[in-house]
């Protein structure tokens, strides 16, 4: 039953007058300790699911209040007694005195109580104190005592009755708290408040011990993959290397840091502490476990390859470095050796400065500069017209000539690179010269003919032709043009006579003019002397060098100044050397064997009329083949 209820049993009318004079009887003092105790059970009651330090500590607080109480009431009893022969206003007076310097005790340690235990908050109205001997007397029908002043008035009983009670209550739940809070402050003293993590592990209501046993079951099961370029993941057991974990103090000094008296805060607000967990493992061990990894074996590494300028889609581009997997063994090992003294879990080798790098990058500067100089070159291009026939000169071949170091980085050498182009060149008219090859006809006579040597045909001025193409690359030209030639044909191709030319049949001392395959001109002559070995005249396929009228024929040059021979003429025509058409009035007769004892020092001998002739329609560079 509670102290409320056993309050509204009380009866409403007290007889004041019968109850003047009366002291606590043992009984009084028996039933007041009784219902104190009830009360203290009860909210012992309360607290039974209590953690059992706070459970104690409680009860060694009741039963220190319980002692206390007791003791005061024997005191007030036993006074009591001594002064009950005294008169009914004294001992009335000296209980009331009495009574309130007890209560106002209890009333300043109970406020005490609350004081340190909950603080001090302020209040609107000051709050009589209650006084438990007021209840009791109203209990027993009892009146209350006169003051020293008089009594006081009954109407007064009531008010102060409820404020008694309310401060019993309060002061109870006040001890209640300041045990709950005392036992929570002695029971924290040693452990880490609700709410505490260490390194990720709960270590609400554990002892530093705990919590390091706690650490010590987690590294016993570390372990930790190891990713890598081109390879799959590999695990090292903690185990293989004697990982475990050492305590040193570090989890006593987060403990020591905690102030146990703030354990509740632990219940609005989480605390995270990260400790240095102080790992042991085998050094060794760990190195020998990295390298029998797939990553760090020989077989299983691509050295990284360099940044260079290459030739794609008709133009230079930079080709990127490759990477590769090739390890440096020392900076692997190290990044390994500091993740597992972090005690992670995971390492990622490619996420890490540990694989031998390019020495060029593609964003290198002077790859950049080699990118710009090989493209100027190739951006020449060169086309070659020889009649019909073209052949062009681009970036497809000048890209071979350039060459490169190591580095993917071009080699400036320009004698290099003429060379190249010497070499082009000289290809270039070995193709196309034409100049002293051999010309099969099928002759006048109907006898197929083969012509070989002579001043006639195609021949490209090598060393003019590379100086002009050396100049027209390195400044990134386009051109079409014909070579540099120091000989020069009719016509390109095979066949480079055409079907114009003048054929002298040296056999049969007879001579034709074709002109676009038709004969326009023909005549007897006479060659050189044939049985003089230095008058003879040459063979071969020559071209005419210009022609003049009227002119002197002269022969070498004496000693004296003189001349072998002169001979004036009237229309001069030479083609080789000194050898020629002209006319030779002082003949008679031509064709035949006239050449074979009585020849010319070399030339063709026509009839005056006939060389006048071939003056008017011959022209320069025509093709004149000379055979036998």
């Amino acid at each position: 039953m509670s102290d409320r209820e056993e309050i509204k049993k009380e009866p409403e009318n007290v007889d004041d007058e019968s109850s003047k004079g009366r002291l606590f009887s043992t009984q009084d003092i028996s039933d007041l300790q009784q219902k104190l105790e009830d009360a203290v059970q009860n909210t012992t009651n309360s607290a039974d699911d209590d953690p059992p330090e706070v459970s104690s500590a409680l009860a060694q607080t009741q039963e220190a209040l319980k002692a206390e109480v007791d003791k005061d009431l024997s005191e007030k009893k036993a006074q009591s007694e001594e002064k009950a022969q005294d008169s009914e206003i004294a001992e009335n007076t000296e209980s009331q005195v009495d009574t309130g310097e007890f209560e106002d005790k209890v009333d300043k340690a109970m406020q005490k109580i609350v004081a340190d235990t909950a603080g001090e908050e302020p209040v609107s109205q000051p709050i009589q104190p209650v006084r438990p001997y007021a209840r009791y007397r109203a209990m027993r029908g009892m009146p209350e005592p006169a003051r020293i002043q008089g009594k006081a008035p009954y109407k007064m009983k009531k008010k102060y009755k409820g404020l008694k009670i309310a401060g019993i209550t309060t002061a109870m739940l006040a001890v209640l708290a300041g045990c709950v809070y005392g036992a929570g402050t002695y029971y924290f003293s040693n452990k880490f408040f609700v709410g505490t993590s260490i390194n990720g592990i709960d270590c609400s209501q554990m002892t530093a011990s705990e919590v390091e046993n706690m650490i010590a079951r987690k590294v016993e099961n570390y372990s930790i993959e190891v990713k890598a370029r081109d390879q799959e993941p590999q695990i090292i057991e903690g185990s293989s290397i004697d990982y475990q974990y050492v305590p040193d103090g570090a989890v006593d000094k987060l403990l020591d840091k905690q102030k146990p008296y703030k354990w509740v805060q632990g219940f609005f607000k989480d605390t995270t502490y990260t400790a240095e967990e102080n790992i042991s493992y085998d050094k060794q061990k760990l190195k020998d476990q990295m390298m029998s990894l797939n990553c760090a074996k020989e077989e299983n590494q691509v050295a990284p390859a360099n940044a260079y300028v290459a030739f794609q889609d008709n133009q230079f581009v930079i080709v990127p470095e490759t990477e590769g997997s090739k390890l440096e063994i020392k900076k692997a090992y190290q990044t390994l050796k500091d993740a597992v003294a972090d005690s992670v879990n995971e390492v990622d080798f490619s996420a890490q400065p540990v694989y031998q790098k390019a020495e060029v990058t593609q964003d290198d500067p002077n790859l950049a500069k080699t990118l710009e100089e090989c493209n100027n070159y190739t951006k020449a291009s060169i086309t070659y017209t020889f009649g019909d026939q073209t052949e062009t000169l681009d970036a497809n071949t000048i890209k071979d000539w350039l060459q490169f170091d190591e580095n993917g980085q071009v080699i400036n050498d320009e004698a290099a690179f003429r060379q190249k182009i010497t070499e082009y060149v000289a290809g270039l008219a070995q193709r196309h010269d034409t100049l002293g090859t051999n010309r099969t006809i099928t002759a006048t006579s109907g006898r197929t003919v083969t012509v070989g040597g002579g001043e006639y045909g195609w021949q490209i001025n090598q060393s003019a032709e590379v100086e002009q193409l050396y100049s027209e690359i390195t400044t990134g030209q386009t051109v079409t043009r014909e070579p540099n030639y120091s000989s020069y044909g009719r016509v390109h191709g095979e066949n480079d006579i055409g079907n114009t030319y003048i054929e002298v049949d040296l056999s049969a001392q007879h001579m034709y003019f074709y002109q676009d395959g038709s004969i326009i001109f023909d005549s007897e002559f006479v060659s050189g002397n044939m049985s003089y070995s230095d008058r003879a005249t040459p063979t071969g396929v020559y071209s005419l060098y210009y022609k003049k009228s009227p002119d002197v024929l002269r022969g070498k040059k004496l000693p004296d100044g003189s001349y072998e021979y002169e001979s004036p003429v009237t229309y001069w025509m030479p083609f080789c050397g000194g050898v020629g058409f002209h006319d030779a009035n002082w003949r008679s007769s031509f064709g035949g064997d006239i050449y074979l004892t009585n020849g010319s020092h070399g030339c063709i001998n026509l009839p005056p009329a006939k060389a006048a002739e071939l003056y008017n329609i011959i022209d320069t560079g025509i093709p004149i083949l000379m055979f036998y």
